[in-house]
């Protein structure tokens, strides 16, 4: 499942659910136990994407969202770009060393996003840790080999976490996945229904 499968998961419906922002923070608590216990490590990346909006709409709002993050940038020093995928949709993506500032990026666009009537566009919100390199043959517990790639997704429709981990060939690592999921859904809204987990391969970052 790509992006567009997503979107049609999450929004093939005639009256779309508002977008749930209130959740989104709990991310930042929950990191300290991803990073302590299970050796995830915030790897300095986050993004948001959206449905893109009518042409007209959709420069108003990206011109305010680019004005929105240059002046809070100032403020922290997070870089970001903004970009469209191959389906259309509409990527903001930042970059900092500060796990509370990305979180506070996402929730500002979001909020924007929302109040200028565009909240039922906003499809997701996702962060990314990096797994500790696993353990080699290479003796006396040296750790061989690049760690993984771990997604925190924050699905604004039904205002849940979620992991995805993506391996080669489009294969996730569902055992980790569910490891995380007894770890965590006691410190964050994580999504109850494994079948609303959509993998979405190709995050740009």
């Amino acid at each position: 499942m790509g992006l567009r499968d997503f979107m049609d998961a999450v929004m093939g419906r005639s009256r779309l659910p508002k977008a749930k922002s209130d959740k989104l923070f709990a991310i930042s608590t929950a990191r300290i136990t991803l990073e302590s216990s299970l050796g995830l490590k915030p790897s300095g990346y986050a993004g948001i994407c959206f449905k893109s909006i009518g042409a007209t709409s959709y420069e108003s709002a990206r011109n305010e969202i680019e004005e929105l993050l240059e002046n809070s940038s100032k403020e922290t020093q997070t870089e970001f770009r903004m970009e469209k995928d191959e389906f259309d949709f509409l990527w903001a993506i930042f970059r900092d060393p500060d796990f509370e500032d990305l979180v506070a990026n996402i929730y500002l666009v979001s909020q924007t996003l929302e109040d200028r009537g565009f909240g039922e566009q906003i499809l997701c919100a996702i962060y990314r840790f990096d797994s500790e390199p696993e353990a080699g043959t290479a003796g006396h517990g040296t750790k061989t080999g690049a760690g993984k790639a771990v997604y925190w997704i924050y699905n604004f429709k039904q205002g849940t976490y979620y992991p995805f981990i993506p391996l080669s060939n489009r294969q996730r690592d569902s055992p980790f996945e569910f490891r995380l999921r007894s770890a965590m859904e006691r410190e964050m809204p994580v999504e109850k229904s494994v079948e609303k987990w959509y993998p979405l391969w190709g995050i740009p970052f």
